[in-house]
């Protein structure tokens, strides 16, 4: 009879319903940022977080996390659960370019990580001491050639953007420099700014409040059009140097297998702060192109600065030791 009774119970137990998964986001979110503070990556990440964070209605703990051209803090985001609870705010270089050339890769570019939307695109520009001679780009290269291997030059890790862009401008030019990696570029701004270092081809909105102040003397953007913030500022291409272009994008990235939902819960918060009308003229005003778009935009552009800077990483002997 007992055994009758749970037979004819068992369907009413089957029917009883899952326990239902709490909305995304129901806890605080991190995102992690590969280099230190002051750089273009923490820049963003901080314009954008309160905006994400009054959408999404959860704390997001902005984490610095330097080192390795910013592999460190995408290895981490790469390995985190993909509940969309850890995301990292990353670079070209190290979702794109990096990873491929260190031995052995850190994580697949394509495999383990998942590109969630851009945020922003900003040029480089080149930049001097106030006492360096150089009063433009073509001053610049007519010293280094008069002292050669004499002079240096900053970057935020070896590959990363700031590096190719200088090392590119050299072989252009035929000068020669020492490299000299920091863990994130606000620590070469003070470096530049003591005059310790001769020359940074930075991200542009690191140093913006620099030049407005006057405390650094810039010589050139990297893009092929001049930029709007600084229309009397020739870029290299116009410099002697036709066809020169390089800049540098953000990327909201996640670890792969992020739920398609919450993946476009994300990219949704990211997209509406880079139309709130208050927020975006803060970044536009700050030296950044605000980006946007979808996931799939996302990673058609990661593929395609990957395969580019490839070639010139050959082309140019960069090894990452």
């Amino acid at each position: 009879m007992l055994h009758r009774r749970s037979l004819l119970l068992s369907p009413t137990l089957l029917a009883v319903p899952a326990l239902a998964q709490p909305a995304y986001p129901s806890r605080p979110i991190t995102m992690l940022v590969g280099f230190a503070p002051g750089g273009g990556t923490d820049i963003i990440a901080r314009l954008l977080q309160p905006a994400m964070q009054a959408d999404l209605g959860q704390p997001i703990a902005v984490e610095n996390r330097p080192g390795a051209s910013g592999t460190i803090a995408a290895l981490a985001g790469s390995r985190a659960t993909p509940d969309g609870y850890t995301l990292y705010m990353s670079t070209v270089s190290a979702s794109a370019v990096v990873p491929p050339q260190m031995r052995p890769p850190p994580f697949d570019i394509y495999r383990d990580q998942q590109p969630v939307v851009l945020a922003a695109t900003v040029p480089l520009v080149a930049v001097v001491p106030n006492t360096s001679p150089a009063q433009d780009l073509k001053g610049f290269i007519a010293h280094a050639k008069a002292n050669p291997g004499k002079l240096n030059y900053s970057s935020s890790g070896v590959a990363t953007q700031q590096h190719l862009a200088a090392e590119l401008l050299s072989r252009s030019a035929g000068i020669e420099m020492t490299h000299v990696p920091f863990r994130g570029t606000g620590q070469a701004v003070n470096e530049i700014l003591a005059g310790r270092i001769d020359l940074a081809i930075d991200t542009f909105p690191t140093y913006l409040p620099h030049i407005r102040a006057g405390r650094v003397r810039a010589l050139a953007t990297t893009m092929p059009q001049r930029i709007a913030w600084l229309p009397d500022l020739p870029t290299v291409a116009e410099s002697g140097f036709p066809g020169f272009d390089a800049n540098v994008w953000y990327m909201l990235m996640g670890p792969p297998g992020l739920p398609a939902p919450v993946l476009d819960r994300i990219a949704a918060a990211v997209n509406a702060a880079l139309q709130d009308p208050v927020l975006r003229p803060r970044i536009v005003d700050a030296g950044f192109i605000p980006g946007g778009g979808t996931s799939a935009d996302a990673a058609a552009l990661l593929r395609r600065d990957a395969e580019r800077y490839a070639t010139l990483i050959r082309e140019a002997g960069i090894r990452i030791e």
